[in-house]
């Protein structure tokens, strides 16, 4: 386990610096100028030029390149001009709360995906079989902010049943109730597309299963087809499944940009889209190296987990 650990770090090294690289030079080309956001259009081009320099802005990318690595090499991930606080304290003040809606997201997800695929997979080629391929194609065709926008006039604007934007009323909010209350939406719209992705491949895992040589064994032996389903078939469909779901984890971290500035949610997304809108370079590429090695410790965790439910992985 120790050296698989270490062989996953030193793997991740060129994938953390690429990301830092692809990130530098995409917010180069970023149009606009934070001094003009920050100081406004009246500002003279003197205090502009004063802004600039303060940032590091009026030298070569090369060196504004090279100091932000020996920077993130000691931890330092700069200060968020937007906010006005060091960019670490601004994603960490909102770490919990994107980890709170993706998590129930990937929970709502993965548990929904599974019983649906299974439930679709006892009967293949039945209406409900055919009713989840539609429903795949429907909400995969769907982009996350599009629903997100639906659910909110129908929801919030015509029906009024559930708060559309924050995480707590504005006027006698707080508690658990209020809070669940205003997930509710953003959870859904996050969750619907990897629904559809994860119970489609369940099915397609444990149809492919139930069709091998020892499912029929276990069938001439007598047994019903709940315990064939349960206790023989579905454990050796989960693993293909675990990787799926692993993956739209991370997805759904980056999903959570649009989500969350659909619903106003305080998260490391809301954060992010603020600080592209007003050019806040230090804060996009902090939320950028944060998201991209979230997404290498979540691809950690699911090696990990293959390997815990298919004892012919091994590790190393």
């Amino acid at each position: 386990m120790l050296s698989f650990t270490i062989s996953r770090v030193i793997q991740a090294l060129p994938v953390v610096f690429g990301v830092t690289l692809v990130t530098f030079l995409l917010t180069q080309i970023i149009p606009g100028d934070i001094a003009d956001t920050l100081l406004g259009p009246a500002a003279s081009e003197e205090a502009r030029r004063d802004l600039r320099a303060a940032l590091g802005l009026d030298r070569s990318l090369l060196h504004q390149y090279w100091a932000y690595l020996r920077h993130l090499a000691v931890g330092d991930l700069g200060q968020s001009a937007l906010f006005g606080l060091p960019v670490a304290r601004v994603l960490v003040d909102r770490l919990a709360n994107t980890a709170l809606l993706a998590v129930s997201a990937t929970a709502i997800a993965s548990a929904a995906g599974i019983a649906i695929g299974t439930w679709v997979a006892l009967k293949p080629g039945s209406p409900r079989d055919r009713g989840l391929t539609v429903a795949v194609l429907f909400l995969n065709s769907m982009p996350p902010f599009w629903m997100g926008l639906l659910l909110v006039l129908v929801f919030g604007l015509e029906l009024q049943l559930l708060p559309v934007s924050g995480m707590y009323a504005v006027v006698d909010g707080g508690g658990i109730g209020d809070l669940a209350a205003h997930m509710i939406l953003p959870t859904f719209t996050l969750a619907a597309w990897s629904l559809a992705i994860i119970a489609r491949m369940t099915r397609s895992s444990l149809l492919e299963v139930i069709n091998s040589d020892y499912i029929r064994t276990a069938r001439s032996r007598g047994l019903s087809e709940r315990r064939i389903v349960f206790r023989h078939a579905l454990p050796n469909a989960i693993p293909a499944v675990i990787t799926v779901i692993g993956l739209q984890a991370g997805f759904l971290l980056s999903g959570a940009v649009l989500t969350e500035t659909v619903f106003s949610w305080p998260g490391i997304g809301l954060a992010m889209f603020q600080a592209i809108s007003a050019r806040d370079i230090a804060l996009i590429q902090g939320g950028v190296m944060l998201l991209a090695i979230v997404f290498v410790v979540i691809n950690f965790v699911v090696d990990v987990l293959y390997a815990c439910v298919n004892p012919k992985i091994k590790l190393g």
